[in-house]
């Protein structure tokens, strides 16, 4: 026989086709069974549009089957009026006799009512089905509402002597130190993720566009910190391939930490992932006030003899990858 785990492990297998533009909602995924056959499935669209459990209840061919069905979520049912209407109403409304869910949802707007409402209309609900699988999926997601600022990815390319730049060089560009295969990656990543950051040093040292141009997905919001607003708007940064965010000393309070202060204003943006992606001083600065969740890191068979030394972190290794010449570790903070 098929366990709830199968169905719900389906769920956010088909949940990740939304990643990258379900944000600020979460990726949710979501299948519904008929006489342990899935009938339909569904997943979260872009941010606006209709939530997975409207896209595979509407998928369904003859309506009237729902009223045997079991509907599997890797999320909570919403209560709530957001860009759209609660997926608990149009559940309660199909007859869906039984609902399955991965995990409660921690948005102080749904956190329990969605399942509270199903109840109340007579629904049989489970709750707590690979749970642990599905908060980790949700990771962006229950982090910018139970932490309040973004899930933050750490991200450099290091010499094999331990540098991230050259001291000095001749044009304004970036010196490559990952390969090309690295690079496509970090793009595909760019594509996967709310928005990217990088400090006002590395804006005047590599002109980068930070956009997914190696790759198809949307751009990132590039975020910028420029605290005395003093950067030229023809770096390409600020551009109209994509949005762009500059804080600067009005959105950002110097007297306090700047990961910090960084962190709330991308909050107040509804950011709910960013990459960082530069200077080495930016990329400390989460590290030393500790906000980090993630830190992918290209360590390269290039020797730069000297430079810009890489950050110093502490975490621990989840993965470890080679890509042709280079080899990336992926870090998680402990």
């Amino acid at each position: 026989m098929i366990t709830h785990e199968h169905y719900i492990a389906r769920c956010i297998e088909i949940a990740k086709k939304g990643l990258g533009s379900t944000a600020p909602n979460p990726m949710v995924g979501c299948v519904i069974v008929v006489d342990d056959q899935i009938i339909t499935e569904g997943y979260t669209g872009p941010y606006g549009s209709s939530h997975a459990e409207v896209n595979a209840i509407n998928a369904v061919k003859d309506p009237s089957v729902l009223s045997k069905a079991t509907l599997y979520v890797t999320l909570e049912p919403c209560a709530h009026y957001g860009k759209t209407p609660p997926c608990s109403d149009l559940i309660i409304a199909h007859k869906i006799p039984k609902v399955v869910i991965g995990c409660l949802d921690e948005h102080e707007k749904v956190c329990g009512k969605g399942i509270a409402k199903l109840k109340a209309a007579g629904c049989d609900v489970l709750v707590g089905v690979l749970e642990q699988e599905c908060k980790t999926h949700h990771k962006r997601f229950f982090t910018f509402h139970t932490k309040k600022r973004p899930y933050i990815i750490l991200k450099w390319a290091e010499s094999k002597d331990g540098f991230i730049a050259p001291l000095s060089k001749s044009e304004t560009k970036p010196v490559w130190i990952s390969n090309t295969y690295s690079r496509q990656l970090v793009h595909q990543w760019r594509a996967e993720e709310q928005a990217i950051l990088v400090g006002a040093n590395t804006v005047v040292q590599d002109n980068p566009s930070l956009t997914t141009r190696e790759v198809e997905g949307s751009n990132p919001i590039r975020v910028v910190i420029d605290l005395k607003n003093s950067l030229a708007d023809s770096y390409q940064v600020f551009n109209s391939e994509a949005k762009t965010i500059r804080l600067t000393s009005h959105e950002i309070n110097i007297q306090n930490p700047l990961a910090s202060e960084v962190c709330k204003a991308l909050h107040a943006e509804h950011i709910t992932s960013v990459i960082i992606e530069g200077g080495q001083k930016t990329l400390q600065a989460f590290i030393d006030e500790n906000l980090w969740d993630e830190a992918r890191v290209f360590s390269s068979e290039l020797n730069l003899n000297d430079g810009i030394s890489k950050p110093q972190i502490k975490g621990s290794l989840v993965s470890e990858t080679q890509l042709t010449s280079d080899c990336l570790k992926i870090l998680v903070n402990d």
